[in-house]
């Protein structure tokens, strides 16, 4: 790649990898950013982050928002079938982080927009309504996708954080990056092929939590003899050397520490009803799962070559990853994560 630092404006021709470098660049240099899309792929076009790996782990950098997405239909059209259900996965994924904001917000107090999500909430209804048409390359299909991802990014941009766009579900999929460049022997796939499956496992665990009942006695036992040290380097060893920058994270968060579980613990009792109305909006894992099947994508990380074990680590280690609120911390609070990861799969 060539770079002229006297340039007046970066253009970008391609989706999330050219996206991301070209954001990163004009950023850099604060100058005009225009990317042309080739396929609705992700959600990053609008949004002023870009997407890449720090020391191994997963990280979102501030980079700049561009002045102009073109999406010419003509071009997106063309684009290979896995990178246009990349886009529903993708969306997919905001049926998780919608429902994850709103929970936050309720026990955590994080700031959180029903105008903006609103905004997310109809582009959402727009794909999964056209999603099927994708197979026949259907040009109005396409235009809902990639109306889509434009949303998704300029509804971050709008709130000011990444909560609109991604959830645990995409903790999944930046574990299932992180292994992949950690290790040889370990595949990854498209980001929003993976975000789809990591939406189906959320779906699950939202499913255990459903019948869920708050127990303070069981709660307040699973904190107090939670290993912190032993759960460190289990997280070094399945992850890589992404880890050492999640257990530094953790040591500046305390999420662990007992006070702030106490008080936590506390908040969601009082929001308990609220919450299970959260959960009971979310759609049916069997609906959802139906749609990626009649796309012909994947649904489960089999096929990047984990095992049910290896699956169940991934569930525990999504809570690490960022410091938002998601459903795993949720599990972990309520002492339910371990029971909840058994019956994953």
């Amino acid at each position: 790649m060539h770079f002229d630092r006297d340039c007046d404006c970066v253009v970008a021709i391609g989706s999330g990898v050219i996206n991301d470098i070209g954001k990163i660049l004009a950023g850099t240099f604060k100058i005009p950013y225009i990317i042309v899309a080739s396929a609705p792929s992700m959600d990053g076009f609008a949004s002023a982050t870009s997407s890449m790996e720090m020391d191994g782990l997963k990280v979102s950098l501030n980079s700049t928002f561009p002045w102009a997405v073109l999406g010419d239909t003509d071009i997106l059209k063309s684009a290979p079938l896995p990178m246009l259900c990349a886009g529903v996965g993708d969306m997919l994924a905001k049926y998780i982080s919608l429902a994850e904001w709103r929970i936050a917000h309720l026990i955590v107090g994080e700031y959180y927009c029903p105008l903006v999500a609103a905004l997310v909430e109809n582009a959402l209804k727009k794909v999964v309504n056209a999603a099927e048409k994708l197979l026949e390359k259907d040009e109005a299909a396409i235009k809902s996708v990639m109306e889509g991802m434009v949303i998704g990014g300029v509804a971050m941009n709008y709130a000011g954080l990444s909560r609109p766009a991604s959830g645990m579900e995409h903790y999944f999929s930046h574990i299932w990056d992180m292994r992949a460049l950690a290790f040889d022997n370990v595949r990854s796939d498209l980001h929003g092929i993976q975000c789809g499956i990591g939406t189906l496992l959320s779906l699950k665990a939202y499913m255990y939590l459903q019948n869920v009942r708050p127990s303070w006695q069981k709660a307040a036992a699973h904190a107090a003899s939670f290993d912190l040290e032993s759960w460190n380097r289990k997280l070094e060893e399945f992850i890589g050397p992404g880890a050492k920058a999640m257990v530094l994270r953790e040591a500046k968060e305390g999420k662990y520490k007992l006070a702030g579980h106490a008080s936590r613990f506390e908040r969601i009792i009082d929001s308990w009803d609220e919450i299970q109305e959260i959960i009971s909006a979310l759609p049916d894992y069997r609906e959802i799962y139906q749609l990626m099947v009649s796309l012909h994508m994947p649904t489960d990380p089999h096929y990047l070559g984990y095992s049910n074990e290896d699956i169940r680590k991934c569930f525990s280690m999504t809570k690490d990853i960022r410091d938002k609120y998601i459903g795993s911390r949720l599990l972990w609070d309520l002492g339910e994560l371990e029971e909840a990861k058994q019956k994953l799969l």
